[in-house]
């Protein structure tokens, strides 16, 4: 099954929780807890106070080497929105990556996702568990480059 197999299957529409994509085709789904999705609507509106212009993607799907991976939140420049806006997955990371942990997570699949976002052109990632952690292609960053005024905590 590919991507845009499972965005158009009938009973996949309106799922309560995230959808993504192993490299194989096989389907994984994370329900998530409502502070999950509290963290994702503070990042949302801070990203989107902090920087005028790009778009804001809300699990948006990305294009990886192995299947679709979802960001919990994203953060794309126009210049880049206008390549992808039409696509059922992002062909190229938005700029700025975000993962919120949830109990279903593990650091090695983090890790790993983290790495696919960068290889598909992602310029940062950034793990949120409360305290968010930021990260370029270089390694761990005190603050991120594009929201440089970012909190480094936030609180739900």
């Amino acid at each position: 099954m590919n991507w845009q197999e499972v965005c158009e299957h009938p009973s996949l529409q309106d799922l309560p929780f995230k959808i993504e994509l192993y490299e194989r085709g096989e389907i994984v789904m994370a329900p998530v807890k409502v502070v999950h999705s509290a963290y994702q609507g503070e990042i949302d509106f801070l990203l989107r106070s902090q920087r005028q212009g790009g778009k804001i993607l809300a699990e948006g799907a990305i294009k990886t080497a192995k299947g679709a991976k979802v960001a919990d939140v994203a953060w794309v420049s126009g210049e880049r929105f206008l390549r992808i806006k039409d696509e059922t997955e992002c062909s190229i990371a938005p700029e700025a990556c975000v993962e919120v942990f949830s109990l279903s997570n593990t650091n090695d699949e983090i890790a790993e996702k983290r790495k696919l976002y960068f290889d598909q052109g992602a310029q940062e990632v950034w793990i949120c568990h409360g305290d968010l952690h930021f990260y370029d292609v270089e390694g761990r960053r005190e603050q991120p480059v594009l929201f440089p005024h970012f909190p480094l905590h936030i609180e739900i």
